[in-house]
């Protein structure tokens, strides 16, 4: 193991002189020392084109080789990269430009029309596309890799958190924190030189550069890009660029698992799957199509807290609590009692055992670019109510919401938006969600809060895939840990459900729309067991003068400051 704290530019030069097969997209194959050589030369035009100290770099590409090239340029020329998100439109897009005070913004063709009509003073734009592009690179052919006056203290990666609103959060990543977690997660992996990463997750968003770019450098494998995810030619690429490793966020398995099934699908050279929120039920059901085993964890995306899977994890936990760890009560900041669970799993005490994850110890969060207020949420301590924060110490509050049993395991219960309180107790999206997922007509479900017209919540279930109101009806009644108030008062059927740029599901758009969308929703009147279609008048008496979207208040009301992601 190693003790010396690296830096990502060191790793960059490294591959210098090694001219194995280090980089595959689409046609295209890069060896390592290509790499670190078109590092060097972009680092070398970054220099002259934005002064040291003068500003950050904006990168608005699709997973190309120019997305890891610029990561590592930006290293050896001690800068940092700002991924900016493609679905982004208009003034928020903008904004997030130049709230990262990007003074170079890395784009292709395909994107100019997103810029067009953008007002970026000061800001010069390159498509990586271009002829001019080309020849700006020229002159610096020959720049050879210089890691010397890179420190592990640089910043790296200007992250913006998924889900984000209001203020931008884009969160910091220094050379140190990024090889750091590469080392781990190669040590965790047993990573080798041989291995290859396919990367198919945007790399704009902290996990594919994180947990599956930065491990590869640090080990010397290769890695095989895809431009956007694919589920139908995710295998195809496995198999074409013999890919041991890939990584996952959100709904990413559930779209591989609905491709045609075939019986040659487990002649694949994978090793392992690393992501979060696959869900139990598909996490086993890659493994018997596909032989691979994927490992979930549990990392914040600002480096604050972090549960690594390992043997002997109960089923639905993510992993024992590492020092430090803690589940604590939002309101009175009070530790949660240990959860208990019955015969079926059913957790028995979630009102009073399901808190807000909380690292007390020493941690990696290196804050926000340029937002305080968002520090503030995040890294707290003195008493409940105080506003006391600051950079180097602090609590670190994740904002998702976890039980703990008696023996140290954790098991995540949702964002802290997803709680949901029903007849006065609080219930866990993420547990009802794991348990719905076992109908045999969901291809995807998600569950949420719509308010109740006489106070707290009634939950509320998008599930897209194939919906018979009697079937489910039976299936509910079938599930030994479904407690008494977890069963969805309302099912809306979707075609495919809403996601994000990096497919987790919106559930913030789900909670807007309510029951009013546009979409078959499904409701089980108070005190019947059976679904029937919801009509607009039955809309009208459920919600009164409640307006169909969940403010701030009823977050407020249940113990929860509001919170995003």
């Amino acid at each position: 193991m190693e003790s010396k704290v690296r830096t990502v530019a060191e790793l960059v030069a490294e591959r210098w002189g090694d001219h194995r097969p280090g980089l595959w997209c689409e046609e295209r194959t890069l060896t390592h020392h290509d790499m670190a050589a078109g590092a060097a030369a972009r680092a070398a035009l970054l220099a002259d084109l934005v002064p040291p100290g003068a500003g950050n770099i904006g990168v608005l590409l699709d997973n190309t080789p120019e997305y890891p090239l610029w990561l590592s340029a930006a290293a050896l020329a001690r800068t940092a990269v700002a991924g900016v998100n493609p679905t982004r439109r208009g003034p928020e897009l903008a904004r997030d430009v130049l709230h990262t005070e990007c003074r170079l913004l890395i784009t292709e063709r395909a994107y100019e029309p997103l810029l067009k009509d953008l007002e970026l003073p000061g800001v010069i734009r390159l498509s990586t596309d271009s002829e001019e592009y080309e020849a700006l690179l020229a002159p610096y052919a020959d720049a050879r890799p210089d890691p010397s006056r890179a420190t592990p203290g640089d910043r790296l990666l200007l992250y913006f958190t998924s889900g984000s609103t209001g203020a931008p959060k884009a969160a910091i990543c220094s050379q140190g924190r990024l090889a750091a977690a590469g080392r781990s997660l190669a040590d965790q992996f047993g990573v080798r030189a041989d291995d290859v990463h396919y990367v198919c997750m945007p790399m704009f968003h902290g996990n594919a550069v994180i947990a599956d770019w930065a491990p590869a450098l640090v080990a010397g494998a290769g890695v095989a890009l895809r431009r956007r995810f694919s589920a139908s030619g995710f295998l195809g690429d496995v198999r074409r660029y013999g890919a041991t490793y890939f990584t996952y966020v959100g709904r990413a398995i559930q779209y591989v698992l609905a491709t045609e099934e075939r019986e040659d699908d487990r002649d694949n050279p994978l090793r392992t799957g690393f992501g979060t929120e696959a869900g139990a039920v598909d996490a086993a059901a890659f493994e018997r199509r596909f032989g691979v085993r994927l490992v979930e964890g549990y990392g914040s995306s600002e480096g604050g807290a972090a549960v690594q899977w390992s043997p002997g994890t109960p089923a639905g936990a993510v992993g024992r609590a590492g020092p430090g760890l803690v589940v604590l009560d939002p309101e009175t900041w009070a530790e949660c009692p240990a959860a208990v669970f019955d015969a079926a799993g059913r957790l028995l005490n979630g009102d009073e055992a399901i808190g807000e994850l909380v690292n007390r110890a020493p941690n990696p969060f290196e804050g926000y670019w340029r937002n305080p207020e968002a520090e503030r949420e995040r890294r707290r301590w003195g008493s409940p109510g105080s506003s006391e924060a600051g950079s180097g110490g602090g609590w670190y509050w994740t904002g998702d919401l976890f039980c703990r049993d008696a023996d140290g395991f954790l098991y995540f219960a949702g964002r802290a938006d997803d709680r949901i309180r029903v007849d006065g107790e609080n219930l866990a999206a993420a547990m009802i969600e794991n348990i719905l997922a076992r109908y045999e007509g969901a291809d995807a479900v998600a569950v949420y809060a719509v308010p109740d017209p006489v106070t707290g919540d009634q939950v509320m279930a998008a599930l897209a895939g194939t919906f018979d109101p009697l079937t489910f009806a039976e299936f509910l009644l079938a599930q030994p840990d479904l407690g008494t108030k977890m069963a969805p008062r309302f099912v809306r059927v979707v075609d495919r459900m809403p996601v994000t740029a990096t497919n987790k599901i919106h559930r913030a758009l789900l909670r807007r729309e309510g029951l009013h969308c546009t979409d078959r929703v499904w409701w089980r009147p108070p005190g019947e067991s059976t679904y029937r279609p919801l009509t607009g008048n039955d809309t009208e008496k459920l919600e009164g003068p409640l307006a169909p979207t969940r403010g701030p208040s009823e977050v407020r009301r249940q113990g929860l400051e509001p919170r995003t992601r």
